[in-house]
């Protein structure tokens, strides 16, 4: 657990650094501790030393989690199934991923339903992978102002995005540029449930990139916590499932 604390000192630092090579504060960028497959005694742990903020891929670990983590913010950030928005609405301060308006009617009708206003960001996917969810740069204003003209109880806060694997991690500043370019110009948008806060992007291989890029939030997870182990992982999910934990 040591380790998570030293990790975190780190990742705060680089951080500073980006942020203040290009003329900002450390204080502008939000640090989301991304807790996909860690226990709620690491997520703890961090929470412990200073994060305020926790980002989840997955619902189901939402829900395995939440009841044993301390009080914190809590993010979606992974692709969210319309049928199980309801699981979450209640539990999650932010959704990074609404990429359509199947999900963003969902979000909206389920937050109502709560009697809640639900910040969300639109998802850009800016390379256009098939391996990855989101809409296209000239597609997202279309999103964002059908969201606005249809959903009352949403409110967009900005855009995520999730740029390609490169080695070279200033391969992709290019697809962070676009993407902040189209902040920019729907930031300017004049609307009461349009306020554009953040701009989700960068990840722990290429967050000081996507800094520099003009990106006020990162969702960090192995630079902090350590590499996923998947495999055990999933044998600690089989063995809940059995009983045996």
């Amino acid at each position: 657990m040591e380790d998570i604390k030293k990790n975190l000192e780190k990742v705060h630092d680089s951080i500073r650094e980006a942020a203040e090579a290009c003329g900002r504060s450390e204080d502008e960028v939000l640090l989301v501790a991304v807790s996909k497959t860690r226990t709620p005694e690491e997520i703890n742990t961090a929470i412990d030393a200073g994060t305020t903020d926790i980002g989840e891929n997955k619902v189901q670990e939402i829900m395995d989690k939440y009841d044993a983590v301390k009080p914190v913010r809590w993010h979606m950030i992974g692709h969210l199934q319309t049928n199980k928005v309801k699981y979450i609405i209640d539990k999650v301060d932010m959704i990074h991923s609404v990429d359509s308006m199947k999900l963003a009617h969902e979000i909206d009708k389920r937050a109502g339903a709560h009697g809640k206003v639900m910040d969300i960001l639109v998802q850009i996917n800016p390379a256009q992978e098939e391996s990855k969810f989101g809409v296209s740069i000239e597609d997202a204003g279309d999103l964002v102002r059908e969201i606005l003209d249809s959903c009352e109880n949403i409110r967009v806060r900005g855009l995520m995005s999730v740029a390609p694997i490169a080695e070279n991690p200033m391969d992709v500043k290019p697809y962070f540029d676009g993407v902040k370019a189209k902040y920019d110009e729907l930031s300017k948008i004049d609307h009461p449930r349009l306020d554009f806060r953040y701009l989700s992007m960068g990840m722990s291989h290429d967050f000081p990139v996507a800094i520099a890029a003009g990106s006020n939030l990162v969702r960090v997870g192995s630079a902090i916590f350590g590499e996923r182990d998947y495999a055990k992982f999933r044998a600690e999910q089989e063995a809940k499932k059995n009983g045996n934990a």
